[in-house]
């Protein structure tokens, strides 16, 4: 690849974690005024719509056969749906910033998810140091972000931490599940799971939140609106340019830089302060997620 457009290349993958990373402060100012529900069926939806309009002006089509939107259902729950629905629960009691850290272990916990898998099928591959060290770091700083919030004494709940865990499982088992798309453009699936999320949630929202009797703030609005445009539909098109470019390798990158991004946006913007322990615990969670996805030095 030129100097040029490897240059362009990492300033979108730069953009990317900053996209990724600003995400949870847009949840945290959206669900200030928008009950979560009622929040991510409207992120689903709009980011369905922008996406359905990228694959029309791209001359794609989505597919219209029965099985195709029973896997996009199933990727819905894991990938979009509940996920998304955890975490913005959880950050109606959890500052932006645990959650950023939380949430940026998906590697880890996918990695033992494989593991688990193979041992259960009688074929356990090979565990490399560093990847085992990768998940004891994350593991650690896991065990004190959930640990702070168990034992605050100013109210905090473990619960919040742990619906950010549960969303981080589900997008453990959406990487796996996501390989049966194989052969169709990445944006389909991520269009139809999108749009089938916004079906199971849409209902939801009418029945639980009453969505016509809400006064959101403008600023809950706004903050629906950057997350839904920039940070789901235009991240996930850009995230797919860099797997063609970069490789599934290079764009993994995001995972661990979109950490200190996220927290960085959260103290700037929403005036968030992390205590010495979750510090400590971002730390660990950086250098685990580091270790599991930067590629070994060839020799």
């Amino acid at each position: 690849m030129e100097k040029p457009r490897l240059t362009v290349e990492l300033a979108l993958l730069l953009l990317l974690s900053t996209l990724w990373g600003a995400s949870y402060s847009f949840i945290k100012v959206g669900v200030e005024t928008i009950p979560p529900i009622t929040f991510i069926a409207a992120r689903t939806a709009i980011a369905g719509a922008v996406l359905l309009a990228a694959l029309h002006w791209r001359g794609l089509r989505l597919p219209a056969d029965r099985q195709s939107w029973k896997r996009f259902l199933f990727q819905a729950c894991l990938n979009s749906a509940i996920p998304f629905t955890l975490i913005a629960w959880a950050e109606t009691r959890l500052d932006a910033g645990p959650a950023v850290i939380l949430n940026a272990t998906t590697p880890i916990f996918a990695f033992l998810m494989g593991l688990l898998t193979a041992c259960l099928a009688g074929r356990p591959g090979p565990a490399t140091g560093r990847a085992l060290a990768g998940v004891a770091g994350g593991l650690v700083g896991v065990a004190l972000l959930v640990g702070m919030e168990a034992f605050d004494g100013a109210g905090g709940s473990v619960l919040a931490p742990l619906a950010v865990l549960g969303a981080t499982l589900c997008y453990a088992g959406a990487a796996f599940f996501g390989t049966r798309f194989r052969g169709l453009d990445p944006m389909l699936p991520a269009c139809g799971s999108l749009l089938c999320g916004t079906a199971l949630l849409a209902p939801l929202a009418l029945i639980v939140d009453r969505p016509w009797a809400l006064a959101p703030s403008m600023e809950s609005v706004l903050a629906l609106l950057a997350l839904s445009v920039a940070s789901t539909a235009a991240a996930l098109v850009i995230y797919f340019r860099l797997v063609q470019t970069l490789g599934p390798v290079g764009v993994t990158a995001q995972a661990y830089l979109r950490v200190p991004i996220g927290v960085g946006i959260s103290v700037l913007f929403l005036g968030e302060r992390l205590a010495p322990t979750a510090l400590i615990g971002l730390a660990a969670v950086v250098f685990g997620v580091a270790a599991m996805t930067l590629p070994p030095r060839r020799p």
